[in-house]
């Protein structure tokens, strides 16, 4: 099973790559963690993406690709993976196709999560965070607690700006206009698999599975 996972901002994507990737028994992959097991077993490319973040610039395509190809070559991507959050550009996509016909993995699904925009402006604005241990709660499950259940903080929890209203629809738009190209460039294949991810977690992810299965 190959599966890249899209989903805006506090769609549940996390909760559901986790979930997937327990069920198939296949890593659950993120850019960042690509970048950072590159740079932590230096590599080559790894070096290279290294001096080119410690000058603050964004690591670019050919070298991403690059390092894709490390992380998927390894064994236990064997398989199957998930990664999430890539490709982002319709050239990253483009490129990723090169890369999967050369590994002759050429079964991969992409799965959209989707939920209405002020479903999760609400689902974000009604999060909290510690500001010791950095964990994220729901508001409802910490009103009457005084303490952090995870480090025992007190009077720790506060709205991250992240989660502030303004800035929640401005990540939203900037999340559409960045994925509309990518997903246009799957479904022209038949391979994107879009599912409402508002609701009880199993269930959607219940769904996920059973389209998946279907495909």
């Amino acid at each position: 099973m190959r599966l890249t996972l899209f989903g805006a901002p506090g769609v549940g994507k996390g909760t559901q790559a986790k979930l997937l990737s327990a069920k198939y028994k296949i890593p659950h992959i993120s850019t960042g963690d690509i970048l950072r097991k590159a740079v932590k077993d230096g590599t080559e490319l790894g070096k290279k993406a290294q001096e080119i973040m410690s000058r603050g610039d964004l690591v670019p395509d050919d070298i991403m690709i690059g390092i894709i190809k490390e992380r998927l070559n390894e064994p236990d991507c064997k398989n199957g993976f998930l990664l999430d959050g890539y490709p982002r550009t319709e050239a990253q996509a483009a490129a990723f196709d090169l890369l999967l016909n050369e590994l002759k993995m050429n079964d991969l699904k992409v799965i959209n999560i989707t939920a209405d925009d002020e479903e999760l402006v609400n689902r974000l604005g009604n999060r909290r965070a510690c500001k010791t241990c950095n964990e994220i709660f729901i508001l409802d499950a910490i009103k009457d607690l005084g303490n952090c259940p995870k480090c025992g903080s007190k009077d720790s929890f506060y709205l991250r700006d992240d989660d502030k209203e303004a800035v929640i629809r401005n990540r939203l738009e900037v999340f559409k206009a960045n994925t509309k190209q990518v997903l246009a460039h799957y479904q022209k294949n038949g391979n994107v698999i879009s599912v409402d991810g508002i609701g009880n977690i199993n269930a959607v992810n219940e769904t996920i599975i059973d389209l998946l299965e279907k495909s």
